[in-house]
């Protein structure tokens, strides 16, 4: 159909629509536990217990996105059939700091806390949980096993994290720091360093007295991250 319509008509449409998407994203926003200023989550989005949730001012989060501040497990569909799991109940939150951006497919779940600084930049389809699914037996489907490991999160001021990557429980990344594409964080990064890999390694750190990026050996590397695994 637009293909039959005047280019120049055809851009406008387009632009309409996009306007009027993101004014029905902006009204159908839930109310969080506090009140921020300028927010913008895009559609489709999957927002859980939103009363456990306090955004800054100025974020934007782009499509595709899950921000769930657990308050129990097993859910109904997490039970096994004909038989009822006890429930564990938690006192989650998550807390945005200001001028937080993310691309899109941005997936935080927390159990515990996961606290996201100021000015943190998101690429695309970062996963963030405070906890595992238990593996304790092979006899068992590990969806009705417990959920263990449970431990906050903290990615601190000015930090930029790469697409794909998946931030594990217990994990704090220091102020400014750069976590690679496709890295699996285990363990806590000091800050102003850039890390990547699987696990996630320092493999430079900021010198304030040259003001360059230098290289980090694998002994400094193992004081300078602890490995949660």
């Amino acid at each position: 159909m637009l293909s039959i319509l005047p280019k120049n008509l055809a851009v406008k449409l387009g632009i309409l629509i996009q306007e009027v998407s993101d004014t029905i994203s902006h009204k159908t926003l839930p109310k969080f536990g506090n009140s921020p200023k300028n927010l913008r989550i895009d559609l489709p989005r999957r927002i859980m217990n939103p009363e456990r949730i306090q955004l800054g001012d100025n974020v934007f989060i782009g499509p595709s996105s899950l921000l769930f501040a657990m308050t129990h497990y097993p859910t109904v569909s997490m039970q096994p059939p004909g038989k009822k799991l006890p429930v564990r109940h938690f006192d989650s939150k998550i807390v945005i700091g200001n001028n937080v951006t993310a691309t899109e497919r941005l997936q935080i779940s927390a159990c515990s806390k996961v606290t996201i600084g100021d000015d943190v930049m998101f690429a695309s389809n970062i996963h963030i949980n405070d906890a595992m699914h238990g593996y304790a037996t092979a006899n068992i489907p590990y969806k009705y096993q417990n959920l263990w490991r449970i431990a906050p999160i903290t990615i601190q001021n000015g930090c930029w994290i790469g697409q794909n990557v998946v931030i594990l429980p217990g994990v704090e990344i220091g102020e400014n720091c750069i976590i690679g594409a496709n890295s699996v964080v285990t363990g806590s990064i000091a800050s102003r360093s850039i890390a990547a890999g699987t696990p996630a390694r320092i493999i430079k750190k900021w010198d304030p007295n040259s003001r360059k990026w230098v290289s980090v050996d694998a002994a400094e590397n193992q004081t300078s991250t602890v490995n949660k695994t």
